[in-house]
């Protein structure tokens, strides 16, 4: 019974069609989304939301730092801790998007929602990474949960960060998507006008 409901779900977040639309789309998209979202904020809700996001934007920083994608397995850094770092430090940034809202009834349906988002991704990404990787990476998934860190592994740098990846991986404009998103609720919300 739960299969026959959770299967389609799953067929949804992995339609190649739907995926290469919504990837072309995502800028325009995250506008547009931003606008909304930003005319319809609670003013009380945007610090928690603020630093929420700056956690999870921090993180992510951590992450875009620690790895040179499909040229080297990533096993240091966040990555010491957890194979998918980068899906965690997003779903907390998002999070916070979502706490300035001021709708706590939306933290649950976005959870939801991410959760499908970044488990069938991971999946296909895996598929990906033992083809590049083979066996190291074989191994790094026996030692390392995909999202809890619940081990460490033994060969990464725990203390790790490199500003031309961080640059590579476009993490500064991570950042300043989300500064922009913020400056632009902290106008809207506390600006004479409203």
């Amino acid at each position: 019974m739960r299969t026959k409901f959770v299967e389609p779900i799953h067929r949804v977040f992995n339609n190649r069609s739907a995926r290469k639309l919504l990837t072309k789309l995502r800028l325009p998209l995250a506008v547009v989304g931003a606008i909304a979202a930003c005319a319809v904020a609670k003013p009380e809700w945007f610090r928690l939301g603020l630093a929420i996001s700056v956690i999870g934007a921090l993180l992510q920083l951590w992450c875009f730092a620690s790895i040179s994608k499909q040229r080297e397995l990533a096993i240091h850094g966040p990555y010491k801790l957890v194979r998918n770092p980068m899906y965690i430090a997003r779903f907390v940034l998002i999070l916070g998007f979502v706490v300035v809202l001021g709708r706590p009834w939306l933290i649950p349906l976005y959870a939801v929602v991410y959760y499908f988002y970044a488990v069938n991704r991971v999946k296909r990404e895996e598929r990906k990474l033992i083809q590049v990787f083979g066996q190291p990476y074989a191994e790094y998934t026996r030692r390392v949960h995909r999202f809890l860190p619940v081990s460490i592994y033994p060969d990464g740098r725990l203390l790790y960060g490199r500003m031309d990846l961080l640059v590579r991986n476009n993490g500064h404009w991570n950042v300043l998507g989300v500064a922009a998103f913020y400056a632009l609720c902290y106008a809207v919300l506390f600006t004479p006008w409203r």
